[in-house]
């Protein structure tokens, strides 16, 4: 028996059509027929995200954009000028920037700096700069101290870079959180503790005492006993004279020693290496111990016991000086 299909308008057999509009510029898979009904059409406004929702996360995104932190920038340079302290001592907190000291010939205290602000908006850093700055007072006991003061915001960013020009024989003590600091030329002691910053020291003399968490310590022609200890970051000392103890978790040490004195040498590292350069004719007791490394010794020991299990003791010259090396991982070379 034969079906009739003329009540849709269709022979029996047909094919059933689709039209698509090519103006649109989208393809839609075509639709099922179903018998007695027409075929649906394609209306834009039925779609999840209509217009209205475009524009709504339009301007979700602008306003998201406008916000962004630190876009807008701005630095404003500054100069003081101070008498020098009673007790001849100058500390300085620095929270984020770098901090430079120099010792020259003078009979005042001088500071310059740039204070620079990141903000969201250009009203936003104006009002930042103008918050930033450094507080300067003089202790009963005499020492001259020299503070920043920084607003902490997750979209606002403040520092200062400060420059301290001081008398030659000023006794220097400078804390930092973010930001390397260098000092030169001075005549008395210093102390150094930085949290993620470098260190740099040149033409010192005097106690010295540098440490840092995650950064090298360099020094160069420096006098006096000087201590350095980093975490994360190698030591380099260079011509230096008198007695050095240096310590560093993970990184090379390496000693430039023009002088040797009663305080002895003291390098270790857990791992790096460390190379040691002494001067001629050295007077000295040596120990050297190496867990998992090599020993490299180009100097003529005396008394000396030979090299086994990563150790070697003996006698430089007359002996005196205690000069002592550990590594955990690395090599050890004495020249």
């Amino acid at each position: 028996m034969e079906r009739d299909d003329s009540r849709n308008g269709r022979s029996a057999g047909a094919p059933v059509e689709w039209k698509h509009s090519e103006s649109s510029g989208d393809k839609i898979d075509p639709p099922k027929a179903v018998r007695g009904q027409p075929l649906p059409k394609h209306r834009p406004s039925d779609s999840p995200s209509g217009p209205a929702e475009g524009r709504g996360v339009r301007q979700f995104l602008r306003s998201l954009l406008s916000g962004i932190p630190w876009r807008e920038k701005a630095s404003r340079d500054f100069e003081k000028n101070f008498d020098t302290p009673l007790a001849g001592r100058v500390e300085i907190t620095n929270a984020n920037g770098r901090t430079r000291v120099i010792g020259e010939s003078r009979r005042d205290v001088l500071i310059r700096g740039q204070k620079q602000a990141r903000a969201e908006s250009a009203s936003a850093v104006q009002r930042l700069i103008e918050t930033i700055d450094v507080i300067a007072a003089e202790t009963a006991s005499g020492v001259l101290v020299f503070e920043s003061e920084i607003p902490r915001s997750w979209n606002r960013h403040g520092s200062i870079d400060l420059e301290v020009r001081v008398p030659r024989d000023t006794d220097v003590d400078i804390t930092c959180s973010n930001g390397k600091v260098c000092i030169e030329g001075l005549r008395h002691g210093v102390r150094v503790r930085s949290s993620n910053g470098s260190i740099r020291l040149e033409d010192i003399m005097g106690p010295i005492e540098l440490i840092t968490a995650n950064a090298k310590i360099c020094c160069a022609q420096t006098v006096g006993q000087l201590v350095a200890r980093s975490s994360n970051g190698k030591i380099d000392v260079e011509g230096h004279r008198g007695a050095l103890d240096a310590e560093t978790s993970n990184g090379l040490i390496r000693a430039q020693v023009f002088e040797l004195s009663g305080g002895g040498l003291k390098l270790a590292t857990s791992n790096g290496r460390i190379i040691l350069e002494l001067p001629e004719k050295p007077n000295a007791d040596l120990d050297i111990r190496v867990d998992n490394g090599v020993i490299r010794n180009e100097l003529s020991l005396r008394e000396s016991v030979p090299k086994k299990n990563g150790r070697l003791k003996g006698q430089l010259g007359h002996g005196g000086c205690p000069i002592k090396l550990r590594t955990s991982n690395g090599a050890i070379s004495l020249r």
